[in-house]
């Protein structure tokens, strides 16, 4: 009698607690769901950038994260050919933010309905770093390499990545072209500029990151680059020096966040941050020169006497089809006749 009433007395309180227990577990589960769907903190986004960025990032994530907007965020992060990732995104890949080297690279993503079209009406225009296009040299600079016009000259070995999956290398055709154009020369003239610096060129990697390592592993004479990948070179005692040259092109570097991000607060918390002075003294730190104009140390980042936007010559919406189509771009054609792969992907 005494052990059944023992048994009937547990049973309940056994239950009781199960039942307890499956609440909290369930209210826990609950609560974890709510807040990834209604935007709080916790969630883990996928940067997908270009190539040479890495190193701002690596600083620029854990400063974020120590704010308030930032704390449980978690990132995967993927680096690679402005264009080649772009074109990943567009085909799938997961993103909830993406930093390119190219505007067009995220119009890419507008038109495919990823990005909203209105994602540069910021005063930054979308833009999250500036730089403009240099000539890495050897240390010493051997080869007396003063301007674009050296890099003509017979003897003298060029290297610069391919145009189709980078957007350095679109930066820097673009710089090569327009300062032809600063220099008084028809268009037809620089175009043969640049049929001439192709003559030159011995190599093109798929990234501005891969020409960079190309030219410290002791390729070339002359690298056409980032000013912030060879700021980024000398910081890692590479034996390396730049040219600044006279005539050169202000490159624009955008962000954006996917309209399909399953994280969108966090994401956009994130973009916003970029913008932010925290995070442009970081991306100064790296080479790059802040959207902020009041952030530019004038010193560090001198202006070259002429300074060209991408916009003189209509944009990349005119550029990316006249110069760079895959059949008949300018530059494509002057790839081919050379026997360089202009196939995408």
């Amino acid at each position: 009698m005494f052990v059944e009433m023992t048994r009937s007395r547990r049973a309940p309180t056994l239950t009781a607690l199960a039942v307890l227990a499956a609440t909290l577990v369930l209210a826990a589960c609950g609560s974890s769901a709510s807040s990834s769907s209604s935007g709080g903190s916790a969630a883990k986004l996928a940067l997908v950038a270009y190539s040479t960025p890495k190193e701002a990032y690596a600083a620029i994530i854990p400063a974020f994260q120590r704010t308030a907007a930032g704390q449980g965020v978690t990132f995967d992060q993927s680096y690679g050919a402005s264009g080649d990732q772009s074109r990943a995104v567009a085909s799938g890949l997961s993103a909830d933010v993406v930093a390119f080297s190219l505007s067009s690279d995220v119009n890419r993503l507008v038109k495919s309905g990823q990005v909203a079209a209105d994602w540069n009406a910021g005063p930054d225009k979308g833009n999250v770093t500036d730089s403009v296009v240099v000539l890495v040299v050897r240390k010493g600079n051997p080869k007396h390499i003063t301007g674009w016009s050296d890099l003509t000259k017979k003897g003298v070995d060029v290297i610069t990545p391919n145009p189709i999956s980078s957007g350095g290398a679109r930066w820097n055709i673009m710089a090569a072209y327009g300062a032809q154009i600063r220099q008084g020369r028809t268009p037809e003239q620089a175009l043969q500029y640049l049929k001439a610096l192709f003559a030159n060129v011995s190599v093109q990697d798929k990234s501005a990151r891969d020409a960079l390592n190309t030219f410290t592993q002791g390729k070339g004479d002359v690298l056409i680059s980032y000013e912030n990948d060879a700021i980024t070179a000398r910081q890692k005692g590479q034996s390396v020096d730049y040219v600044i040259p006279k005539q050169t092109i202000l490159i624009e570097n955008p962000a954006a966040v996917l309209k399909s991000s399953n994280h969108l607060t966090q994401a956009r918390a994130f973009l916003t941050f970029l913008h932010t002075p925290a995070a442009q003294r970081i991306y100064a730190s790296k080479g790059y020169r802040p959207v902020t104009a009041s952030l530019v140390d004038a010193k560090r980042f001198p202006t070259p006497p002429v300074l060209f936007t991408i916009k003189d010559f209509g944009g990349w919406t005119a550029v990316t089809p006249k110069f760079f189509d895959p059949s008949t771009g300018l530059v494509t054609k002057i790839e081919q006749a050379r026997g360089v792969s202009t196939a995408s992907g």
